[in-house]
């Protein structure tokens, strides 16, 4: 391969440059027209022999988001990439990795299905909503992490007594290994989800009494979860000291209006979505270093 290409979609703009300038090259060139109704147009330039990162995360308009980087994937494609990944830092669809019931759509294996069609031979993605995903594709899947980049701000200014909480049992694995990597105790709320902006949750494993709490889960979407567990283990004795940790955040609905309610220290999120939302309580931390990292093992593995 004659070299190392890093393409931009527009809502990974940011973190492409990040991965582009730690990889020491600068973000191929890239351009995406949008016509009126909605239609879109990407053009890059010529790709051949080259292997190629298309950074795109498919976070909210996800709609959008998917069609521009299938049509990002099949431009690179075309203009003769050796070799295509893409680099999808949040992977939207992953919660669609089984049917609840008959009637519905695995919506992760159709993602996955057209991604490979339009010219993906290997994924990238950062804290899936599942670990099913890799079964989903016949193409190699990679998967980072931004957890220990999100940890390194919390871990200096978290109270002495303080417990790692997972708001449900979907989370619990991630509890473990945070509470682990802290030297800290774990709780686990058990919920029930009712709708897609609702959940209900009256118990909670583990003791959360006088004790500040940080709450982790892969993602922030409505905040109804983040609401829910709060509200629980304050009422369970907790400190009204809460910090959050989650890898994704979309904070999308009445999310904004859930969580100025609740006692937050902070709420730390990584860089897989562009994050445009104005709160002192929200830090965002870059993800680039490690997705540059994954890039450089991976292009230095087809080198060889």
């Amino acid at each position: 391969m004659s070299g190392l290409r890093v393409i931009a979609g527009r809502a990974g703009a940011t973190t492409a440059t990040g991965v582009a300038h730690g990889l020491g090259i600068e973000p191929a060139p890239c351009a995406v027209e949008e016509f009126p109704d909605g239609e879109l147009r990407p053009r890059v330039g010529s790709m051949i022999g080259d292997d190629v990162y298309v950074v795109a995360p498919t976070g909210p308009p996800t709609s959008s988001a998917v069609v521009e980087l299938l049509l990002l994937l099949d431009a690179c494609r075309r203009s003769g990439a050796a070799r295509v990944s893409a680099v999808v830092p949040y992977f939207a669809y992953a919660r669609q990795d089984r049917r609840g019931s008959a009637g519905e759509a695995l919506g992760a294996r159709v993602i996955a299905d057209v991604l490979e069609a339009a010219g993906a031979q290997r994924v990238l993605v950062v804290d899936p909503h599942t670990t099913a995903l890799e079964a989903m594709f016949s193409v190699p899947v990679e998967t980072v992490t931004a957890v220990p980049t999100l940890l390194d701000a919390v871990a200096g200014d978290l109270a002495t007594q303080s417990v790692v909480v997972a708001p449900d049992l979907g989370a619990a694995k991630l509890a473990q290994r945070v509470g682990s990597r802290l030297s800290i105790g774990v709780a686990v709320v058990r919920k029930t989800r009712t709708s897609g902006r609702t959940v209900e949750a009256t118990e909670v494993v583990g003791d959360v009494a006088d004790r500040a709490v940080l709450l982790v889960d892969d993602m922030v979407s409505t905040g109804a979860t983040l609401e829910t567990a709060t509200r629980v283990v304050l009422a369970h004795g907790a400190r009204p000291d809460v910090s959050v940790l989650a890898t994704h955040g979309l904070f999308v609905g009445d999310a904004l209006a859930r969580l100025d309610a609740l006692p937050l220290r902070r709420v730390v999120v990584a860089d897989t979505v562009p994050v445009t939302v104005d709160r002192s309580w929200i830090s965002v931390r870059s993800i680039a270093p490690v997705l540059a990292e994954a890039i450089s093992r991976l292009h230095g593995a087809v080198r060889t």
